[in-house]
């Protein structure tokens, strides 16, 4: 039986550069060790002709074969992706932006999770400025499903550049709609709030291109407008409450106003941490269930010599009545025994999956 295959959708428009949708294109398709069976190219209104070299080029050599859909109009980035769903003929579909670069693995990883029930599935990704060479920032997503939908109701919890999902969940959804800047929360709270099942894997597997505006964009009074409808949106919905709107829209919205000098140092403090620090709680929270689970297994041992420091057999203990039950702690733990014997180390594919170790990490928002 043939693995179910899967759409690679990328957009590009006017302001793209022609040497960046190139890397994209051929990180996405030819290096990959898992190739998509498909790729839906939307361009996105006019473009120079430059780049409509590349593009030409870039169908015409692809080992797989390129869905090309031209718009007419600049629709932007949420019509133009529901253009391409529209063309997308396989039910599994993975985003990657123009002027980004996937790791050769991501989609070895990723779609196996959408192949086996997964609906969302998102990853972390390291931030590069001049090349790959040069990472200046990472951004590790919470893993746990339940950190998920709580951060969702403050701040997106998927990095889009690195997703794969379902079409039909999305298209059930609604789809990514047009809210400018802001389409890709609003079709993941969607999709959260319909019960998707959801995936954040912590390893980075998306290399994202930051330059010397990518704070400045991420302000304006643009975006604030943005912003505000979708915090209208998400009330409307039920999503969030008359109290997380009103923080919402003070913190989220002064957050747009703010200076890019403050708005840098502000977000990598406060809110890009956030997902490095809710995995290394739930690991630790694994570790120490994982510790208990395996004392509880063990039996209550009888001390039978009170004056032995290391008393006969295997068993580590020293002092107390020779008649003693000793309960059931690592303490007392058969010399021999190891920490994690009888310990499920596994788990599912929804918690927490891909946990990391992220205190060497400096995870930062797109």
């Amino acid at each position: 039986m043939q693995p179910e295959p899967f759409t690679l959708l990328m957009t590009v428009y006017g302001g793209d550069r022609e040497e960046y949708v190139r890397d994209a294109f051929r990180s996405a398709v030819d290096d990959q060790t898992l190739r998509p069976d498909q790729v839906v190219l939307v361009q996105d209104g006019p473009v120079r002709p430059e780049l409509a070299v590349v593009l030409k080029e870039l169908v015409a050599a692809s080992p797989v074969e390129v869905t090309f859909v031209p718009l007419e109009v600049n629709r932007g980035l949420g019509p133009a992706l529901d253009a391409g769903l529209q063309a997308a003929r396989h039910d599994i579909v993975a985003r990657m932006d123009a002027d980004d670069i996937a790791m050769p693995h991501r989609f070895e990883l990723q779609v196996p999770l959408v192949r086996a029930g997964a609906e969302l599935v998102g990853a972390g990704l390291l931030e590069f400025g001049r090349d790959t060479e040069d990472v200046v920032g990472r951004r590790i997503p919470p893993s746990d499903p339940t950190d998920i939908v709580r951060y969702s109701r403050l701040h997106d919890p998927f990095n889009h550049p690195t997703v794969v999902y379902r079409r039909s969940a999305v298209i059930a959804a609604g789809g990514y709609g047009d809210l400018p800047l802001m389409e890709d929360y609003w079709l993941f709270v969607r999709m959260i709030a319909a019960g998707a099942r959801l995936v954040n894997v912590a390893e980075p597997l998306v290399y994202y291109r930051v330059g010397d505006g990518a704070y400045h964009r991420r302000g304006g009074r643009e975006l604030l407008r943005s912003e505000l409808r979708l915090q209208r949106e998400m009330l409307a919905e039920g999503f969030i409450s008359r109290r997380q709107y009103v923080r919402n829209v003070l913190v989220r919205g002064g957050y747009r106003l703010v200076p890019t000098v403050i708005r840098r140092p502000f977000y990598r403090m406060l809110v890009a941490p956030y997902g490095a620090r809710r995995n290394a709680a739930k690991a630790a929270e694994a570790a120490d269930a994982a510790a208990a689970n395996a004392a509880a297994r063990l039996p209550a041992m009888v001390i039978t010599d009170p004056a032995l420091t290391e008393p006969a057999g295997d068993l580590v203990a020293s002092g107390g009545d020779p008649t003693m039950t000793v309960p059931d702690r690592p303490a007392y733990r058969p010399r021999h025994a190891r920490p994690d014997d009888d310990v499920q180390t596994g788990y599912d594919i929804w918690p927490a999956y891909g946990a990391q170790d992220p205190t060497t990490a400096d995870p930062r928002e797109g």
